[in-house]
């Protein structure tokens, strides 16, 4: 059970360390000061060596199954047999659940997290996430379009709403608030959609304001380890930035109860359009970075688009139905009582199509043109923007103007005229990535204290080792060969065990799932359930017993405590 790790090349941002030559010592599957003489040694020889990755955005479990219904002829895409190590893996866009954990390991990550589960929907999310080997992982719970959510919000009663918050996370056995288009899921189950932020909800009467305030406020009453996660409104629509923007600045009313923001503002791409219509649709990224850069308390993610096939899944269910009309594509729709609309369309990103385009320029503008790292995380929103497995790709396109140039020659002429990428000459250095693929999204995520994302003592023995050695490679002329080794990691070690060497799975623990136990006084608890009895009494198609994901749901859980007056961890 111990491992030292000698003579790597170390990018650890949230130790201050960027390529020192340093060893680093493993026992018990953490992260200590040093080991005895006669353990396992892996010399790195001067290789570049980082925490494991963390995924704070991807969609691995839950509607990922009715893409891979949608999308029958992506199962014969990257198909690998079984081996004596690993089960059979197929499916591109919509992997099965053995390829998402190997896929994550060879890349060097090991942890990721889905973005959005109903909580009637979590007990098959639990089932999916059980199956995917090696990583961590957790589930971010929607509350956006709930009718408790609602009702609580426009009695202004924020302590019902604290203790609903709770405990649908503990019905979900969930990691933290998702908001979704809030108000528009409901108004999707009659065929209609909110416009913007002050658009009142019909029967509920409040707005996507004040259900976006009342959950931020409501999740630092709960001292949450991650903040509210927003998907805004009006995704998909030709100068949607302005409602971006008018939601950013919500988060300056509310603030944090750690050290973290109080929003993250996910899969920007899909939220930073300019123009009026399809004609004169432009990238206004600018603005987004520009707030971003002179404003705290917030976060994003690139949602980067990648050439090639993805299949677009998502609780937005009317952005789904346009983007069916739209593209004349197959559409599945999903309604989750009182709670949320989903919608899943395949769709095909293609170079020459101007829209698709000007939404590759915009995800890495986002990345290039805000000053901090931390503030923007590397996602492509798998497998809306495009599969996890292009995460090599766009780092190689942050690290390299000279592949940027070389990518950009190949697209339609619209991305000259209408994004700013071809003026853009910023370099992210491997310190960058660091912070954007561990370091930024763990504490994003709220779990720099939970051991991920650095290589401090304590922290989780989660290691990856690329054969690539920073002082001798330039990334910039050298792109294909950063592509090439964090696609392929030398060595990846989960939990102090290694699961990958030279690229090949070698070892296929069970990962963990986070999730939070938020704590509040019982008497709100108690006032809150009378509400919900009366929901499962009148509405619901279910019983409220057969509601909740029981603990054999989650066989190997890591609960996070959190609550009123209380932010310990508990390791089951």
């Amino acid at each position: 059970m111990e491992l030292l790790i000698r003579n790597g090349a170390v990018y650890d941002p949230v130790n201050g360390i960027k390529g020192d030559k340093t060893d680093i010592s493993v026992k018990n599957g953490k992260i200590v000061d040093k080991v005895s003489s006669g353990c396992k040694e892996i010399d790195a020889g001067g290789r570049l060596v980082m925490a494991g990755g963390v995924d704070a955005h991807s969609h691995i479990a839950g509607k990922v199954n009715v893409g891979r219904i949608m999308r029958p002829e992506d199962s014969r895409a990257g198909i690998e047999p079984r081996t004596k190590t690993t089960r059979p893996c197929t499916g591109y866009t919509v992997p099965n659940v053995y390829a998402m954990g190997y896929r994550y390991a060879k890349m060097g990550y090991t942890t990721a997290f889905e973005a959005a589960q109903a909580i009637m929907n979590a007990r098959h999310t639990h089932e999916e996430l059980e199956e995917i080997p090696i990583i961590d992982k957790g589930a971010l719970t929607l509350f956006g379009s709930n009718w408790p959510t609602m009702d609580f919000v426009r009695e202004n009663d924020m302590d019902k709403l604290a203790a609903y918050v709770a405990w649908g996370l503990l019905a979900s056995r969930g990691f933290g608030i998702k908001v979704v288009n809030p108000g528009g899921g409901e108004m999707w189950g009659f065929g209609k959609n909110v416009t913007g932020l002050d658009d009142v909800v019909p029967e509920f009467e409040v707005t996507p304001r004040q259900i976006i305030t009342s959950l931020m406020k409501v999740n630092e009453m709960l001292e949450l380890p991650h903040s509210v996660h927003l998907h805004c409104n009006n995704l998909g629509k030709p100068g949607n930035y302005t409602t971006t923007l008018e939601s950013m600045k919500l988060a300056k009313l509310v603030k944090p109860s750690k050290d973290r923001q109080v929003m993250h503002v996910t899969h920007l791409t899909f939220n930073s359009w300019g123009g009026t219509n399809w004609g004169d649709f432009e990238s206004k990224t600018d603005e987004i970075a520009k707030f971003l850069n002179n404003n705290d308390n917030i976060t994003t993610d690139m949602g980067q688009l990648i050439f090639g096939n993805a299949t677009t899944m998502t609780a937005d269910g009317p952005v789904q139905y346009a983007n069916a009309k739209l593209l004349h594509a197959k559409w599945g729709n999903g309604d989750v009582e009182l709670e949320d609309a989903s919608g899943v369309v395949p769709i095909t990103y293609v170079k020459q199509i101007s829209i698709h385009s000007i939404m590759w320029a915009m995800g890495l503008e986002l990345a290039l043109l805000t000053n901090d790292p931390y503030k923007v995380l590397l996602t492509t929103d798998h497998p809306n923007g495009g599969p996890f497995v292009n995460y090599p790709e766009v780092i190689a396109l942050l690290m390299s103007n000279k592949k940027r140039q070389e990518e950009i020659a190949t697209l339609h002429k619209a991305v000259h005229s209408q994004t700013k990428i071809p003026g853009i000459d910023r370099e992210l250095d491997f310190n960058d990535i660091a912070i954007m693929t561990r370091a930024g999204t763990s504490k994003v995520i709220g779990l720099l204290d939970h051991g991920k994302g650095h290589l401090g003592i304590g922290a989780d023995a989660d290691i990856s080792i690329y054969d690539i050695k920073p002082d001798e490679i330039d990334p910039s002329a050298e792109h294909a060969k950063i592509k090439k080794a964090f696609s392929s990691a030398a060595y990846t070690i989960k939990g102090g065990e290694v699961v990958v060497k030279d690229g090949e799975i070698t070892s296929t623990p069970m990962g963990r799932t986070f999730w939070v136990d938020a704590k509040v006084p019982q008497a709100h608890t108690d006032e809150m359930m009378k509400d919900i009895r009366m929901k499962f009494k009148n509405y619901y198609s279910i019983n409220l017993a057969n509601y909740m994901v029981q603990d054999a749901y989650v066989t190997h859980p890591n609960v996070v405590k959190a609550g009123i007056n209380t932010a310990v961890s508990e390791v089951d």
